[in-house]
Formats: C-alpha cells, sequence, structure tokens
C-alpha cells in the first residue's frame, strides 16, 4: 500500500532526516513544522500483516492510547489508522489520525512535547492500541503532565475542578503528598507532621532510612511473615521517597534509570558507575 501525506498539507519549506519529512505547513492561519512519513511503502510483510490484524473500525480507525514508560501514566487518547500505527512504528514518535481535520498529527509537532515511543501493544481483541512512551514535556494542551485530571468522585461532590487532580497510583499520590508537604514548611507556626519533620532535619530522616533498611533485612534473616516483608519494605520506600523529596529528584527519574539498566548486567551497570567516578588526587 502506498500512501503520500504531504498532499495534506500546504506545502512549504522543510526538511529531511531519513524517510521522514519535517514539512513547513498552514492550518487555521498558523504556520507550524509537521512530521509526516515520506512514502507508506512497508518494506516489511511482517508489519503489513501486524496491520491487518488490528480490527480497525467502519471509518478504519482505532482507540489509541499513550502511557508513560515509565510512570505508567495514561498521558491522552486518541485515534489512529494503520497509516499513522506504520509512521509510529518507523518515527517511534506517537502519531495519531485527526478526525477532524482528516490528517495525520504527531504528538509534538508544534509544541515539541513529542512522546518518544519505545514500544506499541495491542489489547487482546485487537482493537485498541497503546503507545508505550516517554513523554518530552506535558502532554496535555493545558500544560498539565497528563489529560486525566478531572476526577469523576470530585465533580459528583460538586468539588472545582482545579486542573491539578491528576489520576495517580498509589506511588505517585505518596510522591505527590510528600511534594506537598515541602511547599508547606515556610511560615508554618504549628506542630509539624512527620513527614515536615523529617524534610527539616537530614539527620533524622538518613537514621530513619538506615534504621528502616536494617529492619527490612531483619525478615529475612529472622524468617518474618510476608506481611512483616512488605511493612518494612513500605518504611523504607516511604522514608527513601521523603529523601527524593529533599534533593527534588522524582520517582520517575530513579524509574527511568532502573528501565536504562535492563539491558545489562548488574556487574557491567556497577562497573561503569566505578569507571564513571573521579580520581582522588
Amino acid at each position: 500500500m502506498a500512501v503520500s501525506y504531504v498532499h495534506m498539507v500546504q506545502p512549504g519549506r522543510g526538511f529531511h532526516k531519513g524517510n521522514l519529512s519535517y514539512v513547513n505547513f498552514s492550518y487555521n492561519g498558523r504556520r507550524t513544522n509537521r512530521l509526516v512519513f515520506a512514502s507508506m511503502h512497508t518494506s516489511d510483510p511482517k508489519v503489513d500483516s501486524l496491520l491487518d490484524s488490528v480490527k480497525w473500525d467502519d471509518k478504519g480507525l482505532a482507540v489509541a492510547i499513550a502511557q508513560n514508560v515509565d510512570t505508567g501514566a495514561i498521558l491522552m487518547q486518541g485515534f489512529a489508522n494503520r497509516e499513522a500505527v506504520a509512521t509510529t512504528l518507523s518515527s517511534r514518535k506517537a502519531t495519531f489520525y485527526s478526525r477532524s481535520r482528516s490528517t495525520l498529527w504527531t504528538k509534538g509537532e508544534t509544541s515539541n512535547n513529542f512522546i518518544n515511543v519505545h514500544d506499541v501493544f495491542l489489547d487482546c481483541d485487537r482493537d485498541s492500541i497503546i503507545y508505550l512512551g516517554k513523554p518530552d514535556g506535558p502532554t496535555c494542551h493545558t500544560g498539565a503532565e497528563t489529560c486525566y485530571y478531572t476526577s469523576v468522585f470530585d465533580l459528583l461532590k460538586q468539588k472545582e475542578d482545579e486542573g491539578d487532580n491528576l489520576a495517580l497510583t498509589s506511588l505517585y499520590a505518596l510522591e505527590s503528598t510528600i511534594s506537598q508537604r515541602k511547599t508547606e514548611l515556610t511560615g508554618e507556626n504549628e506542630k509539624p507532621s512527620w513527614t515536615k519533620r523529617l524534610l527539616l532535619n537530614d539527620k533524622l530522616l538518613c537514621s530513619k532510612i538506615r534504621e528502616e533498611a536494617n529492619e527490612l533485612c531483619q525478615t529475612l534473616e529472622n524468617n518474618e511473615d510476608k506481611s512483616r516483608t512488605a511493612s518494612e519494605m513500605a518504611d523504607v520506600l516511604y522514608h527513601s521517597m521523603v529523601l527524593l523529596a529533599q534533593k527534588d529528584v522524582k520517582i520517575e527519574d530513579v524509574l527511568q534509570v532502573l528501565r536504562l539498566r535492563f539491558s545489562q548486567s548488574g556487574i557491567e551497570e556497577k562497573s561503569s558507575r566505578l569507571s564513571q567516578k573521579p580520581l582522588d588526587h
């Protein structure tokens, strides 16, 4: 199948990179760069077979969801046709099909907040798609990290939508709470919470991390039950995340480091760290 999408945009000057073209075009009086697939010839029959297996709807579309590869956060939902998926596989940039404009669009083509795709998943019925990737910046056009920040339960309670109540899993909800406690430190006269006490006292925080890590190890050494191990690990995780907040390090950064280590052995990774340490003089 050969389809060119260059005709769908107003031509102008641009530049090429590999089999991709960045073309200057005008839409509603606005000029921008659009990432387009220079040729929709698929040289890999496996890709053609895969795209044929997707259950496209009567308009040739399927739901496409972008998910953060490190946090698991659902970033956005759009629609994709076979050309959009083929473009995503080739460019590794999350690409969708705009139903209102009847053309492909790549997330980040105007904002530069691309979603760099690491893998693509199909559901069991093969009628929806997940782009698993790493965003370069906020995904939502409002500037929010994701497009999902409106809680239905809050709406039912008639709470005002503040735009910052992101759909967070337990780990990131904890990180958000710790971050909030840190912002509340200035000018507070009342008795601080335990989290605030830790944030105000580095020595206390480090002593608690060492204490909790030791108690976690004791659950193995003393053959304690699984619930005790889970409880002690929760303590280690909580106190460690307070330290991360104190150092302005996000848990997402930690998970990214772990992901990048997947492809190498622990011995290789440790050796690379040792080679990067400065020599003593």
